[in-house]
């Protein structure tokens, strides 16, 4: 779509596709299919086609960190090292070694540029907005970046496309992690972390049962717990409110409202500014832990060594560390952090009890 809107807009376009997964035998990639659709849109526009293998910096640059924060108890999210270390790296240098001026993606998100100053916006269509993935780009970049359906209805471009001839106008949106695919995230991260199974126990520390591992688990998850019915509990369901990796402990609650799921206060990494700064050493703003939460109010309070300590107005559910905490200003996205910790009951005490 963001070609087929640049070629009616008379611009000069060609087709770079990049691969970022190599094969692994599973028949789970898509890339060879994705390949298949971006050589027959490049063929109804007829425009060129190029193509560009980074499975080896995308195994450098994001896997291997998705690798580390799984073993270390953490829940990354790789989109967001992709589009900083693929996307708006290597792409942006292949089409630079092209001739591009500027590339074109099909991200739902805008850009603005005002006295010298480039800012990314949400999309206008919010509910696929994906600012929060892009947090991590800066000034650089989005001046050598073109979002073309960023100022669009998702429901309007699927009309364009169909109206345009487009192979791919009723493809499927992609969800989830692009080199898991399809196939069952367990299994998948089994091949690379070898399974460490070990208690599950509730927030007093009573023994609840057995888990596979405390890396195929991130906080709020429901699903895959397998607890049975234990005596002297109601048969409700069970929730990961915490985990200690250092003693291989998962701790869960049956109360999908429970206070050890819910923190007030974060900490952060190193914060990265679309700007190049902070708007101020302190700050009111709203932010989102995850992607598609409503924004919550909060205050920022940026410390000498980069890193954030974000303050909610009211208590949030399941904040995650290695997650990342995306401000913004109205509809500007400020930047964001990877979360480090949070003021959740658990993660206080679980350091005093492994002591």
């Amino acid at each position: 779509m963001a070609a087929l809107r640049l070629v009616q807009s008379g611009d000069a376009v060609a087709g770079l596709f990049m691969q970022n997964w190599a094969d692994d035998g599973s028949g789970e990639c898509r890339a060879e299919e994705d390949r298949r659709d971006a050589v027959a849109v490049c063929g109804k526009l007829g425009i060129a086609f190029h193509f560009r293998d980074f499975s080896r910096e995308y195994w450098d640059g994001v896997f291997a960190h998705f690798l580390a924060e799984y073993a270390a108890g953490r829940t990354p999210n790789p989109d967001v090292l992709c589009n900083r270390e693929v996307k708006f790296k290597h792409f942006l240098d292949a089409a630079r070694e092209l001739g591009a001026e500027k590339i074109a993606t099909g991200h739902y998100a805008r850009i603005a540029e005002a006295s010298g100053r480039w800012k990314l916006l949400r999309a206008v269509d919010r509910s696929k907005d994906q600012s929060y993935f892009l947090h991590q780009l800066g000034q650089a970049q989005l001046a050598a970046t073109l979002f073309p359906v960023g100022e669009l209805q998702k429901s309007d471009l699927r009309g364009i496309a169909r109206e345009a001839g487009l192979p791919t106008h009723d493809k499927k949106d992609s969800t989830g992690i692009c080199f898991i695919g399809e196939r069952d995230f367990r299994e998948f991260l089994g091949r690379y972390l070898p399974a460490r199974p070990g208690e599950m126990r509730d927030p007093a520390g009573n023994r609840i049962g057995e888990h596979p591992g405390v890396f195929y688990f991130t906080l709020g998850q429901r699903e895959g717990l397998q607890i049975g019915g234990v005596r002297g509990r109601a048969a409700a369901p069970w929730y990961v409110v915490g985990k200690d990796v250092a003693n291989n402990v998962l701790y869960v609650d049956q109360d999908t409202a429970s206070p050890y799921l819910h923190s007030s206060t974060l900490w952060s990494e190193d914060a990265h500014w679309v700007a190049g700064s902070p708007p101020a050493r302190n700050f009111e703003c709203t932010a989102q832990t995850r992607y598609r939460q409503v924004d919550e109010p909060c205050q920022v309070a940026v410390a000498d060594d980069g890193t954030l300590a974000v303050r909610f107005q009211r208590p949030q559910r399941a904040v995650t560390p290695g997650q990342s905490v995306v401000l913004y200003l109205g509809d500007e996205c400020l930047g964001g952090a990877v979360i480090a910790r949070t003021d959740a009951p658990l993660e206080q005490s679980i350091p005093e009890q492994a002591a």
